[in-house]
């Protein structure tokens, strides 16, 4: 058996594609359409920043990044991952703004044999019964920034709190990783329309509870009509906003002064004091003139 197992591995290396051997091929799947664009280019922007800094190789050997829209919807990631593989035939998968994208390829990608590597989403899935050795994240499990907060809001002692999150995979993750900290009372947890833009039924809501705080997930253009709408309604002066993955480089300009006194957790800021972080913002923001996010 040990014979036969290292006859096919020799031939497994024997047989891979030509172009491996020579050059290495990214496909990377983000949202570069619709409202959620906007975080697709900061993806797209620092991936290219990233391969210039590293000379255009990877390994050594020559390296290049091929896109793709997910359009905001698991379907069309699906058929972009797809197409990478099979017609581009890249080396390894990346990018995924999306929990429920980044689920929808998940499979086929990893029967495949490819190396995927998440760039942002992060279910709790991938992380347990669907691990799987060729999959790799470099960045996070859903839950983990709100735990931070969680925690930091149980320790200021606060109860009453109301909660908002978008009904998709890291919606709940995010609430689950919230509630994992926190353990004072909670008014009431409510999960929206993904992708919703009016929130004034929730605002409504939000007023008759009358919480002592609100914990929202709202990532995107969600987040955008949510913290301006919120200032707008007058409840921004009443009751605190907190929030996880809302309000940052991605949408502050268009929230504007909506954002004043939110309270924001997140695991990187582009002041950070290294070495790598300092030389990597100041090459960005000299490349495309704009603040990168996380």
């Amino acid at each position: 058996m040990k014979k036969h197992l290292a006859a096919a591995a020799a031939l497994l290396l024997v047989a891979a594609p030509a172009h491996a051997a020579d050059s290495v091929k990214i496909g990377f799947v983000t949202t570069l359409s619709g409202p959620a664009g906007v975080i697709g280019k900061h993806m797209k922007d620092s991936a290219d920043l990233a391969l210039a800094m590293l000379g255009g190789k990877i390994g050594g050997r020559p390296a290049e990044i091929v896109y793709g829209d997910d359009q905001f919807k698991p379907d069309v990631g699906r058929q972009v991952a797809d197409e990478m593989l099979k017609r581009d035939k890249v080396d390894f998968l990346t990018g995924f703004i999306w929990s429920n994208v980044l689920l929808a390829v998940y499979q086929p990608v990893i029967q495949s044999g490819t190396i995927l590597i998440s760039a942002n989403a992060g279910p709790h899935e991938i992380a347990g019964e669907k691990c799987a050795p060729n999959f790799f994240s470099a960045s996070w499990q859903n839950d983990q920034t709100p735990e931070a907060m969680g925690k930091f809001m149980d320790d200021q002692k606060m109860s009453d709190i109301y909660l908002i999150a978008p009904d998709y995979a890291a919606g709940r993750d995010m609430m689950s990783g919230f509630k994992r900290y926190f353990k004072g009372k909670l008014t009431a947890e409510v999960y929206t329309k993904f992708g919703q833009s009016d929130y004034q039924v929730e605002l409504s809501q939000i007023r008759e509870a009358n919480p002592k705080a609100v914990f929202v997930f709202l990532p995107g253009g969600m987040g955008i009509q949510f913290v301006k709408q919120y200032a707008q309604s007058g409840l921004r002066e009443k009751i605190p906003l907190y929030s996880a993955f809302t309000v940052d480089e991605t949408t502050l300009q268009a929230i504007g002064d909506a954002a004043d006194g939110n309270y924001e957790v997140g695991f990187w800021s582009p002041d950070l004091d290294n070495p790598r972080n300092k030389e990597f913002i100041a090459k960005f923001r000299d490349k495309y003139h704009y603040l990168p996010a996380f």
